[in-house]
């Protein structure tokens, strides 16, 4: 039993850790393939012929959310630039959703890289009339105090920069819509990536401010995403206890659809009433606690319910001696800030209660019976001991 507990704890502490940073995930190793590295150019996936009625870039654009960011703008008929990281197989498995957008490949964590970039999605050739947006998915990969700042400050600040001097000098009577991915959590702070965060929220209403007008802004804090509530399902599929720590209601979250967060995303460049706004937004569920989350699994596996629990205390201890070790082994100290990151999303809610912040139509029971059926895309940061579905072309 405590070998799966302390298995679960680890797992956990990934899984929290991708309730709000999956959305859309870029690390620096990828930026070491030097034959990729500033090497921008741009493939049209199926582009529509149809005239579009908006300029849309996406960055992160492959993430977890930011993939159906592209989907649904292209579907509402915008012209779409999807932003990738630098590496060959950035498109691999997602045609689907790249499909009718225009893909660039550049360095966000190169100013002149992702100006260049820049330049050429916002090309006033086609002859634009409408304001332009600019979305931004980006998120670290770790949520450790160098990789936030690089990426969910520094790497999103240079994208923010590079749509301001873009639209001053090739759309000069555009104004530029900046959509900001954020998270519920930074509400309350406490963690190395929430000050990121924050950090660049600042900046993005400062420079908004300062702009007259040609910058405006929607930052968007969705509460948590299905995926990061799945990580236990194939385990209880295969007839394991449910983990949970305390009593499994220690906190309440209501989890929102990728597809549905995609769509209230694209509204905020459309509506005037999201405009310069900072929008919390969850699902339609009302609040759960991992204990009914681990009831419906069951219900819907048609199995008799069971549940292992975990002292929230133990988080302390691991924290206490990764950080211990942290005065003297650098690396150790992000091993604690990771163990924080668990210990946030075991107490912390997610959740949104005024009706005004619930949005969508798919529940997360429905998600559940959907993967009871279908299964879940296999992801290394959210289903614990679980192993990858064979490709198509394997299968």
């Amino acid at each position: 039993n405590m070998l799966l507990i302390l298995c679960f704890i680890a797992a956990f502490i990934s899984n929290a850790h991708s309730l709000l940073l999956s959305n859309g995930r870029f690390h620096m190793d990828s930026l070491l393939n030097k034959k990729w590295r500033n090497n921008i150019h741009d493939i049209t996936m199926s582009a529509s012929l149809e005239p579009k009625k908006k300029k849309v870039v996406v960055v992160g654009a492959t993430g977890y959310i930011g993939k159906f960011v592209v989907k649904e703008c292209t579907k509402r008929g915008f012209d779409t630039y999807a932003v990738l990281r630098p590496r060959p197989d950035a498109v691999e498995g997602k045609e689907e959703f790249l499909s009718n957008a225009t893909v660039l490949y550049g360095d966000v964590t190169d100013p002149s890289s992702i100006q260049e970039l820049m330049n050429k999605a916002l090309s006033a050739e086609d002859g634009i009339k409408d304001d332009v947006a600019v979305i931004s998915c980006l998120a670290s990969r770790s949520g450790v105090k160098k990789d936030s700042y690089l990426i969910d400050y520094q790497a999103t600040l240079n994208v923010m920069q590079a749509a301001q001097q873009a639209q001053k000098s090739l759309l000069p009577n555009n104004a530029v819509h900046f959509v900001l991915l954020s998270a519920f959590c930074v509400a309350k702070p406490l963690l190395q990536f929430q000050f990121a965060k924050l950090e660049f929220e600042k900046a993005l209403v400062a420079a908004a401010e300062a702009s007259q007008s040609k910058l405006r802004y929607s930052i968007v804090r969705p509460t948590a995403f299905f995926k990061s509530v799945s990580g236990q399902f194939e385990l209880l599929q295969q007839g394991w206890p449910f983990v949970m720590f305390g009593d499994g209601e220690i906190c309440q979250c209501n989890p929102i659809a990728e597809s549905d967060l995609a769509t209230f995303i694209v509204n905020t460049i459309e509506e005037p009433d999201k405009f310069n706004q900072i929008l919390n937004v969850g699902g339609p569920d009302d609040g759960m606690t991992m204990k009914k989350q681990g009831e419906m699994i069951f219900d819907i596996l048609g199995k008799e319910p069971k549940f292992w629990t975990a002292p929230v205390g133990i988080f302390d201890a691991v924290i206490g001696l990764f950080a211990w070790f942290g005065q003297f082994f650098p690396g150790m100290e992000d091993a604690a800030e990771l163990g924080r990151i668990g210990k946030y999303y075991a107490v912390e809610d997610m959740l949104t209660t005024n009706p005004k912040e619930k949005f969508g139509q798919y529940t997360l029971r429905q998600h559940y019976e959907r993967i009871n059926v279908e299964g879940q895309d296999y992801d290394p940061y959210t289903t614990m001991l679980a192993k990858p579905k064979p490709s198509k072309s394997k299968q």
